[in-house]
């Protein structure tokens, strides 16, 4: 099972060199991807939780993939509907080629409404525009030339090149926890990535209903591919009432364990704990990070 890092790209904590530092101590720890976070308009739903300066995740991977040898770099997640298909396909397998096939789509539908009108998109209709828009980009991502006539966005005999190094495309991850989300990662994508879930709802609710939607779909069932809160304390949690990633290291492990026997191919390790003022001390989380993996 492989482990990521969640590099905090916003807060008053966000510049450059701290991305540079978080991303070259998680290669040196020996971690295989980092992945950061997508929002485009800072409106007051999103700055009360993640505010300015808010960096551009696309831009930021791109420079960190010159920055970097090894490890994979994505979103977690890219919000779909903010970004016409053509371009996001575009800088999307521009960065998998710019970092020799190290990148990883992940994506999402949004959240905050404000956001979407403040852009202009329709909230209303971000599900249904995430699925066709990320039809567009595998079709930009396997074609030399692509047509597309559809609800939300047609167009015809765009060449695409280049495509990603990756082939047949790199991978998509679907986050969200939703019905709906599981049978995008089912239709759409190459792994569903859950965000910050019960280890009882997984195993009892989550992952059957991702099996069962698969076999509706009469489609392999994607990989699983969650991202949990880290935080560890000195004294044990009450299992009952922590979710994983939290606790003792002790806890921890046994988390990342019981994850992989669930089959989790890999697993983003999240060290945000809500108060924007804490990615002043990055180095908090880098030091949890170590802990974990030595």
């Amino acid at each position: 099972m492989r482990l990521g890092v969640n590099l905090l790209n916003f807060g008053p904590g966000a510049h450059p060199a701290i991305f540079e530092r978080g991303a070259r101590l998680a290669e040196a720890l020996g971690f295989q991807f980092a992945m950061i976070s997508d929002h485009v308009a800072v409106t007051p739903d999103v700055a009360a939780k993640f505010p300015a300066p808010f960096y551009d995740p696309l831009i930021t991977l791109a420079w960190l993939a010159g920055v970097t040898r090894t490890i994979e770099l994505g979103t977690t997640v890219a919000i779909v509907p903010y970004r016409h298909p053509l371009a996001l396909a575009r800088m999307a397998a521009n960065i998998d080629q710019i970092s020799g096939g190290r990148f990883i789509l992940g994506v999402g539908v949004g959240w905050a409404e404000q956001e979407f009108a403040a852009l202009g998109v329709p909230f209303e209709q971000r599900g249904a525009m995430t699925n066709e828009y990320l039809e567009v980009i595998r079709k930009c991502w396997t074609a030399d030339v692509v047509t597309h006539h559809g609800r939300f966005v047609s167009f015809a005999d765009v060449q695409s090149a280049p495509r990603p190094m990756r082939t047949p495309h790199p991978p998509i991850w679907v986050g969200g926890n939703s019905d709906a989300a599981m049978r995008r990662a089912v239709r759409y994508g190459t792994a569903w990535h859950p965000l910050r879930s019960r280890l009882d709802w997984l195993k009892d609710e989550g992952l059957p209903a991702l099996a069962r939607i698969a076999a509706e779909e009469h489609a392999p069932v994607p990989a699983f591919c969650p991202r949990i809160k880290l935080r560890l304390t000195d004294r044990p949690l009450d299992d009952r009432t922590r979710l994983p990633g939290e606790g003792t290291l002790e806890q921890v492990h046994d988390d990342l364990d019981e994850l992989e026997s669930l089959g989790a191919e890999s697993v983003l390790l999240d060290t945000f704990d809500g108060r924007p003022e804490s990615t002043l001390h990055p180095e908090k989380g880098w030091a949890m990070l170590a802990r974990v993996v030595h």
